[in-house]
């Protein structure tokens, strides 16, 4: 069955998390400006379900249109499709784009610093790219204005004592909890518990504390962000309990091998497909070696732990 229908889209990911980009393939949604735009694609639903739904999309993957910007201080937009959502920024999107804008020479790269502006719905922010050898190594945000938007509030959520929160908005809202409060710990082992009572606590939260942007039409809470105690060290806030920096360091590269066993599990079935032994052949063996270092950094991480906190 022939298709009508080529998108050009590039694989992309921020520390494990998929953040896919268009890059052609796909008209300028109508609207005067990016908020416009957004919200044609969050009415409309062709795009969204076509890329966001099986088998081309799932919960875990986030899609990004590159579209002119409309403010001249920015060298291109992008809109952000969700599976739940389309929001108004997000960090780890924005970071997949600058990735691919510099990478596929949309943007020039300029060793060792590149900065450039990108416009999204929510305004503007500015990237700088540390980039070696044609690549971009590292990208650093400065986001749009961010605010608190309700402090210490009391909430009643089903089935727990009662919490207090707080709301705020950063690119989208968020309802913020002291995960301790919630009798929780963070860690992969809570992941399950963590996901049913921060749908629980967004629930709540939009019912009895509710959420308006001043200045967009945005009057939902999205998320649900559990937080650690923290303290002021000097003029910087910090988590009481510091990871070494090894481990977050590991940690990035373990994600980047796990988004890599699953592309090249992706292209061995394309190339069976296809009956292209050659490829199939690459890709087996691009899967093995990424299985390897998965296990690698993952065996480092837990070396660390044990020699750090004795557990």
């Amino acid at each position: 069955m022939k298709s009508n229908i080529s998108i050009h889209m590039i694989s992309a990911h921020a520390e494990g998390e998929v953040g896919n980009v268009i890059s052609c393939g796909v008209p300028t949604p109508p609207g005067n400006n990016l908020w416009e735009m957004r919200t044609f694609l969050e009415k409309d639903q062709k795009l969204r379900n076509l890329l966001l739904n099986e088998p081309r999309g799932g919960v875990f993957k986030h899609i990004n249109l590159i579209v002119p910007a409309k403010n001249p201080l920015a060298d291109f937009g992008f809109l952000i499709m969700e599976p739940i959502h389309t929001p108004p920024m997000s960090g780890s999107n924005a970071i997949c784009v600058a990735t691919v804008l510099l990478e596929t020479g949309m943007i020039e790269i300029q060793e060792p610093l590149t900065t450039f502006n990108l416009e999204t719905p929510a305004g503007l922010i500015e990237i700088k790219a540390s980039c070696i050898n044609g690549e971009a190594k590292k990208i650093e945000i400065k986001n749009i204005n961010s605010f608190a938007d309700k402090l210490d509030v009391p909430l009643k959520v089903k089935n727990m004592g009662p919490i207090t929160v707080d709301t705020a908005f950063g690119g989208d809202s968020f309802v913020l909890v002291d995960a301790a409060s919630c009798g929780l710990t963070l860690n992969p082992e809570s992941g399950s518990m963590i996901a049913d009572i921060g749908k629980k606590i967004i629930k709540a939260a939009n019912e009895q504390i509710g959420f308006n942007h001043p200045s967009q039409d945005w009057n939902h809470i999205s998320f649900c962000q559990f937080t650690n105690p923290i303290e002021k060290i000097g003029n910087e806030l910090v988590k009481r309990k510091l990871l070494p920096q090894q481990v977050i360091d590991h940690d990035i590269h373990f994600a980047s091998q796990l988004f890599n066993i699953t592309s090249a599990k992706g292209m061995i079935k394309m190339a069976q497909k296809e009956h292209d032994n050659s490829m199939e052949e690459i890709y087996a063996q691009r899967l093995e070696d990424a299985h390897l270092l998965a296990a690698e950094y993952k065996g480092k991480i837990q070396e660390i732990f044990q020699s750090t906190f004795g557990a």
